[in-house]
């Protein structure tokens, strides 16, 4: 199995469009540039936050090159690759290895959500590991798929030697601990939300592929950085001082409200992909208020 680091933060990055709405890969090579001036121990492309589902296979191999060749081989290089079917998402995982990926971030089919038993993730999971060349991820989103893998699933999947963790993006730090319990302590559990970053840490996370890393990178580092030095109580100052940002990027504006703060920020990442729209201005005004504590953000706000 190839060696990489789930601890720390990994940035599940946002995929750049130009003016005409085409993938930018040299805005995505400027962006990667300055994330990796930062304490990131890794990233994810073509995620959720990187507007996965909008793409076609062509555009989604060419970011998946593109990254590559930004991204040293000392970073953890993560490539999402679900799809509705198993075929699919096998031959999209077979593509991000051949590209240089160092795992696959797999979400959980949730189009015929009532069909997604126990069951058929594991079969569907066990299908993909078997093919893989790389370790692959289980990932948990119920917010976008309308689906929630069990625990129970998750723990059988746990027993594949081509299974390497799992995204748990819920929030939902009890059923993190529940993960955590129900698995070998090979098996890394990585939370999603910046909002409970910390108390996912105390649960048994190892680390965190959160959104809000994008435009905060040095301060959700430093949260995991407190906590692994026990200097909790500056931890969870810190973690409270994320959550206003957090959300705002998460359920209140989503990927409008990601790309806006980093366009804010200097980033250049340009719009979302429609049918996505675009931040109205007095969403940009509320993102603006929530980063200007914090002096990393370098916010680049028109008078």
């Amino acid at each position: 199995m190839t060696l990489m680091n789930l601890t720390g933060v990994l940035n599940p990055i946002p995929t750049p469009f130009d003016s005409r709405g085409d993938v930018d890969l040299v805005r995505l090579a400027d962006a990667l540039r300055r994330w990796l001036a930062s304490g990131l121990s890794g990233f994810v492309i073509l995620g959720s936050t990187g507007e996965a589902a909008l793409l076609d296979e062509d555009e989604s191999d060419r970011v998946m090159a593109g990254a590559r060749d930004v991204v040293p081989p000392d970073r953890t290089f993560i490539v999402g690759t679900g799809r509705e079917s198993t075929r699919a998402t096998v031959s999209a995982t077979k593509r991000a290895a051949a590209l240089g990926a160092d795992a696959v971030l797999v979400r959980t089919p949730g189009f015929y959500k009532a069909q997604m038993t126990t069951q058929a993730f594991v079969s569907h999971y066990t299908a993909v590991a078997d093919a893989s060349p790389i370790p692959v991820l289980l990932y948990n989103f119920t917010a976008v798929t309308g689906v929630t893998i069990p625990v129970a699933a998750v723990a059988a999947l746990a027993a594949h030697p081509n299974i390497a963790g799992m995204k748990e993006s819920n929030g939902d730090v009890p059923r993190l601990a529940d993960l955590v319990a129900a698995v070998p302590r090979t098996f890394s559990v990585i939370a999603g939300s910046a909002s409970t970053f910390r108390d996912a840490l105390e649960a048994g996370a190892r680390g965190g592929i959160l959104a809000l890393s994008s435009v905060l990178p040095d301060a959700c580092v430093r949260v995991f950085e407190l906590w692994r030095a026990g200097r909790d109580e500056e931890a969870r100052r810190l973690q409270a001082q994320l959550i206003p940002p957090a959300k705002l990027f998460g359920t209140t504006y989503g990927i409008a409200g990601l790309k806006a703060a980093l366009n804010l920020t200097g980033y250049n990442i340009g719009e979302p992909r429609p049918p996505l729209v675009p931040l109205a201005a007095p969403g940009i005004r509320e993102l603006a208020d929530a980063l200007a504590s914090f002096p990393e953000a370098h916010l680049h706000v028109a008078p």
